[in-house]
């Protein structure tokens, strides 16, 4: 990936990204060229030396099952925001300005593992929907549907687990304009309802 130094990411930068995005595209090399699918995951931080990531696809996706030896590829995505170049103080100087995109992105690299044993995806669908549940008035848990029920949907997908061997990562927060800049560019965001972008050149700001 492509990283000027001042748009890198921080080792905390890219904790926060793996704990809060969400899903990823999980790519892979088969036979028939590469494959992606769209998979929401849960980061494990204590797994291995550097973490891993923690998803399932239906079973009758072939990219479980086709996958070639060698590493695999989740993209993970946080925020991102057109930046017109109206919002910067600079324009009313000299005008030599030009919109942008800011982003913040993670190539997790690793090897991929499949899980298609009862307990481990028991366990990795509880944990998933545990995490995006907690914030919830009245959080649902599985327990909630009936136990067949549940059983059923367990015998329809795999587990996959991406163990990291390496994370390239960036966020692009508008750290190369002058402060002036910044200021403006968060209150762009602010004023078009993008708080969580302007949340994020905030951070990126005073990190």
């Amino acid at each position: 990936m492509y990283t000027p130094a001042h748009f890198a990411a921080s080792d905390e930068a890219i904790a926060s990204l793996l704990h809060h995005a969400g899903a990823g595209n999980l790519v892979t090399m088969t036979d028939g060229g590469l494959l992606a699918t769209l998979l929401p995951f849960v980061f494990e931080p204590t797994l291995g030396e550097h973490g891993a990531l923690h998803a399932h696809m239906a079973r009758n996706n072939t990219q479980w099952s086709s996958a070639s030896e060698g590493e695999a590829l989740m993209i993970v995505q946080g925020n991102d925001a057109y930046i017109s170049p109206s919002w910067y103080a600079s324009k009313a100087e000299h005008g030599r300005v030009v919109p942008t995109w800011n982003y913040s992105t993670a190539h997790v690299y690793g090897e991929l593992v499949v899980h298609d044993d009862v307990e481990w995806l028991g366990r990795h669908v509880r944990h998933l929907s545990d995490h995006h549940e907690g914030g919830m008035p009245r959080p649902w848990t599985v327990d909630e549907a009936p136990e067949r029920f549940i059983a059923g949907q367990l015998r329809a997908i795999v587990g996959v687990e991406l163990v990291i061997s390496r994370v390239e990562a960036k966020t692009k927060l508008s750290q190369n304009r002058n402060p002036a800049d910044v200021d403006g560019v968060i209150a762009g965001l602010r004023a078009r309802g993008d708080s969580a972008s302007a949340a994020d050149v905030e951070r990126a700001r005073t990190s």
